[in-house]
């Protein structure tokens, strides 16, 4: 009999140890509709960011970024309106233009605390947050991007302009400072998970430089959870024009290890003609699922109706996208209960 795919009913206290690994909006984006389902949540996030407010926070007062760390903590808090509404506020005017009030707050936090991690403990107090939110790393890094002619750039902000003059693909990012040591927090959160959560977000400058800190990739082929590559459901101009699922995969794969992974989630949900359009004009387009070549690398693709238009973006549903990871999780505890797979077996791949 076929299982039906039916709604998580475990109450939140008792739901699944996730870990989540990225930064950028797809990070936060997908955490936002995961507490509705679990307490038990670590968002894992890169300091790699040196552009925007964050990267101005980060010249001035000598911090990590703290952009998509506060994202990841607006997220997952639990506060009044009010509260919402000044963490989102943006200044208009003065040297603190287009600085915001939660990346304000965090320098502050930052300021009076012992560390970094410490700060971002103590807005998660302030913020009442379901989870945790932590830096994959303490140490000041800066990203590093080589492209197939053998041109390279420093600084996570620049990555996109060069790429753009140079026309052809990355080959390679790397942290410099290289191998810097992971936060021991961030790795026990890996170790602890029931299921593992890379994506969605930028593939070079939002989810690979996490597997460039020391100890990340060797938790991850350590643990015995459930591993999801969440994958984006446009390509990124500046980053991955032309790119299919499999080339995200490959490239994960190749700055990490072969077989990190062995499912992978796309999107089957049509994107509107106007809005391809619109994509197309920028060198975008939706990405193209090839599944022979995922299969050939031992990555299984599941395919669901999780993308949304926002303002002439396609981001991904926040409350399908959940729904989604949590309904994969369950059937897999399902089918190990049955006997049909073991502990460390992939419940999804045909035998």
């Amino acid at each position: 009999m076929k299982q039906q795919r039916n709604s998580y009913r475990v109450p939140k206290a008792l739901g699944p140890k996730i870990a989540a690994i990225g930064g950028g909006h797809g990070l936060s984006n997908m955490l936002r509709g995961l507490k509705q389902y679990t307490e038990n949540l670590s968002a894992i996030v890169t300091v790699a960011d040196d552009g925007g407010g964050s990267g101005m926070l980060r010249q001035d007062l000598g911090m990590p970024p703290p952009g998509d760390i506060r994202a990841c903590c607006e997220a997952l808090a639990n506060t009044e309106p009010l509260m919402r509404q000044l963490m989102h506020y943006r200044f208009t005017e003065g040297t603190l233009a287009g600085q915001s009030f939660g990346n304000l707050l965090l320098a502050a936090l930052n300021g009076i605390s012992p560390s970094f991690d410490a700060a971002v403990r103590r807005m998660s107090e302030v913020l009442a947050i379901t989870g945790r939110v932590l830096p994959v790393t303490t140490a000041d890094v800066q990203l590093e991007a080589e492209f197939e002619n053998g041109a390279s750039v420093i600084g996570e902000s620049r990555i996109f302009r060069c790429k753009k003059q140079e026309d052809c693909r990355i080959t390679q990012v790397r942290l410099l400072p290289e191998h810097p040591k992971a936060l021991p927090e961030a790795l026990s959160a890996i170790r602890e998970a029931d299921m593992l959560l890379l994506g969605p977000g930028s593939l070079y400058t939002s989810v690979i430089p996490n597997l460039l800190v020391d100890g990340v990739v060797d938790a991850i082929r350590e643990s015995d959870a459930l591993k999801i590559y969440v994958c984006n459901i446009m390509t990124q101009e500046g980053e991955t024009e032309g790119y299919s699922v499999s080339d995200h995969i490959d490239a994960i794969f190749q700055h990490s290890a072969p077989g990190l992974f062995d499912l992978c989630l796309t999107n089957s949900s049509p994107i509107p003609k106007g809005v391809a359009a619109r994509y197309a004009q920028e060198g975008a387009e939706a990405l193209r699922i090839d599944h022979e070549a995922c299969a050939a690398m031992g990555v299984e693709l599941i395919s669901r109706p999780i993308a949304t238009v926002e303002n002439g973006y396609v981001r991904h549903h926040t409350g399908h996208l959940a729904r989604e990871l949590i309904l994969l999780y369950t059937e897999r505890g399902v089918r190990i209960a049955e006997g049909r797979f073991g502990s460390n077996s992939h419940p999804y791949r045909r035998e």
